[in-house]
């Protein structure tokens, strides 16, 4: 960084020389007179001017008989000289000044070296300078990381076990490659790490390399287009020639789907600039002139989009998913993070991971920074538990709007609205235990009830999808039955409702009426604006059948909700008034009211609840680990 700014400035400086120089030989600023024309030719007349010098821009140097000097303009005369000899005043011509050769090119053609040099500087900025300049279109822009700067290895990745166990035979043959070969094994060229974002793709790759002690090329898929055509196949070329020179190494492509779809299905056909760039890495990895020592490792969260040339045997010889972390990986994540904070002595990575399921790698890194966030705008030594807790409450349900000033009916109407969705919660089987429920707005929502698992889930079963929908319908009934109204606040809880049975009978088969068939239409992908649909013909009568069977489920679970809320509502009137008081009611004080008894105050502050810790909530869909959040 240093180097290049004492470049840039030596640069300008030498500019700002030339430009001097070359403004000075053009300055010819007229002298300022101190004696007048005719007082010099009086002056002549009377004999008192000894000597003139007459120069070619028309100057004069005067020289008195007193010893006296100064200079003046001519103003043309041309009988100066003849009446300057008459008064005996001896008159010298002052030989011509004459350029130097160097000086006349230089004055000739510095204006078009100045502007070749202008147009250089700011072609070098536009392709980034230090990689060739103008001229490095179709240079590769991989960034190095070479073995001694790259200290990302194994222990540095948690959470992934089986993804570490699969990429752990390249760091083998990167280091003795002879163990492979005498037996006629080859090594995969290509290493496709697939996963949703933030489970640690790239930082898997970097510790492969950590791992080997190899140099570590990064690039995304993204850097190789460009809007001149061929610039991407020849980036492709360059960064294979360097990578071949620093062999044995590791190429990294993140994102390489933005380089890697399906040929054929953009504009332009087969010669936009994008294919063009996906047959130069397909030749490259597997062509005429094969990369001994080379392995490209690539991450995508949309396998489903690349070209199959790109995956079949050859280039990129597996597919190593990197998933969502479990429990035990939750925890382990927590830790790697948890040894560059400060924690305290309270803090424990494994009822953390409990509390967590669906957090990726990346979400429980935001969680330590955002625990790490609150510890010190309270001043803390260390980051405590109550940190991680209200960290946790912020990334889950949206930050406090305590600022946010509410009606006193609408502060009651969100109370029995987000009673309604505990209560059926804790009457109904199959529902995740409550933990939290809350009046205090956060994000869009006004209020909500926390629901999380107990294990991690990978699955839902009839059942419990059905429970959900009661859970969704039990804020607007609790509404009807105690405030005597109609908000707008269900309309979430409405439709996810209706999104859920939806789901039951058109893609799980939950429907006895119409059997284990998929009634879904216009499933796919939207391609320059146009929805592409996977054929599934279903006829206007079939359809009138499904939309009367997911009214029949509808109208069962909101009855069923229903009737548990007018069977239980001093439970429903002593929870409301718990809220309207504390504004924040946990998993015991909700026990405390199902049981009958009063509840007990709110723990103080640094205190952890003895039931699970919260989970982050999904707005709809039946993904593995989602814990469920009713919003007011």
């Amino acid at each position: 960084m240093n180097n290049q700014w004492f470049s840039k400035v030596a640069i300008w400086l030498v500019i700002g020389l030339v430009l001097f120089t070359v403004f000075k030989q053009f300055d010819r600023t007229a002298p300022t007179d101190t004696v007048s024309y005719t007082q010099f030719m009086q002056e002549a007349k009377q004999g008192r001017v000894k000597k003139v010098i007459v120069h070619q821009s028309g100057t004069l140097d005067v020289t008195t008989t007193e010893g006296r000097r100064y200079t003046l303009s001519s103003p043309g005369d041309l009988w100066m000289v003849g009446d300057l000899l008459k008064d005996g005043v001896q008159v010298v011509g002052a030989p011509r000044e004459e350029q130097s050769f160097l000086m006349q090119i230089l004055i000739s053609w510095f204006p078009m070296l100045l502007l070749i040099g202008v147009w250089v500087y700011f072609m070098r900025q536009m392709q980034g300078g230090g990689r060739g300049g103008a001229f490095s279109f179709g240079k590769s822009k991989a960034r190095l990381l070479d073995e001694s700067s790259n200290t990302v290895t194994f222990a540095d990745v948690a959470g992934c076990d089986e993804a570490k166990e699969e990429v752990k035979e390249l760091v083998d043959f990167l280091k003795d490659p002879q163990k492979f070969q005498k037996l006629g094994g080859r090594i995969p060229r290509g290493v496709l790490l697939v996963g949703p974002p933030g489970t640690g793709k790239t930082l898997l790759a970097k510790s492969v390399a950590g791992e080997a002690k190899v140099p570590f090329f990064s690039i995304s898929g993204s850097d190789f287009v460009e809007m001149f055509v061929g610039v991407g196949a020849s980036r492709v070329r360059d960064m294979f020639e360097t990578a071949k020179k620093h062999a044995p190494c590791i190429i990294f492509i993140d994102e390489i789907d933005a380089v890697g779809r399906h040929r054929g299905a953009g504009l332009g056909g087969g010669n936009d600039e994008r294919e063009q760039t996906l047959n130069q890495m397909l030749v490259e990895m597997d062509g005429f002139d094969t990369n001994l020592g080379v392995i490209v490792i690539a991450a995508t969260n949309r396998p489903d989009i690349l070209d199959p040339a790109l995956l079949r045997p050859g280039r990129f010889d597996r597919q190593v998913y990197v998933q969502l972390p479990d429990i035990r990986g939750r925890e382990q994540i927590l830790v790697v993070h948890m040894r560059k904070a400060p924690v305290g002595p309270d803090v424990r990575a494994d009822i953390l991971a409990r509390g967590t399921p669906g957090f990726s790698g990346a979400d429980l890194a935001n969680l330590v920074n955002e625990a790490s966030l609150f510890a010190a705008r309270r001043n803390g030594r260390l980051v405590e538990m109550e940190d991680f807790e209200r960290a946790k409450d912020k990334i889950m349900m949206g930050a406090e709007r305590r600022s946010m000033v509410m009606p006193e009916e609408e502060r009651r109407n969100t109370a029995y609205h987000e009673s309604g969705h505990a209560l059926v919660a804790k009457l109904l089987p199959k529902t995740d235990p409550v933990h939290k429920v809350t009046i205090i707005p956060r994000g869009r929502a006004l209020g909500l009830t926390m629901q999380l698992p107990e294990n991690d889930r990978y699955s839902m079963d009839r059942d419990r999808i059905l429970s959900m929908i009661s859970v969704l319908f039990g804020g607007r009934i609790a509404e009807e039955v105690f405030m005597h109204q109609m908000t707008t606040g269900a309309s979430n809880d409405f439709e996810r409702a209706t999104q859920l049975a939806r789901d039951m009978v058109t893609r799980y088969g939950m429907s006895e009426t119409l059997g284990p068939m998929v009634y879904a239409e216009n499933e796919g992908e939207v391609f320059l604006g146009r929805s592409i649909t996977k054929t599934t013909h279903v006829s206007e009568q079939t359809m009138q059948k499904v939309d009367g069977e997911i009214r029949r489920i509808i109208d069962e679970q909101y009855s069923l909700a229903r009737k548990l809320i007018e069977d239980n509502q001093d439970k429903i009137h002593a929870m409301a008034k718990a809220l309207l008081e504390w504004e924040t009611i946990d998993a015991d004080q909700i026990e405390d009211i199902m049981s009958g008894r009063p509840p007990r105050p709110p723990k103080p502050p640094g205190a952890t609840t003895t039931g699970q810790p919260p989970a982050p909530g999904r707005p709809s869909g039946l993904p593995a680990d989602a814990p469920s959040a009713s919003a007011a």
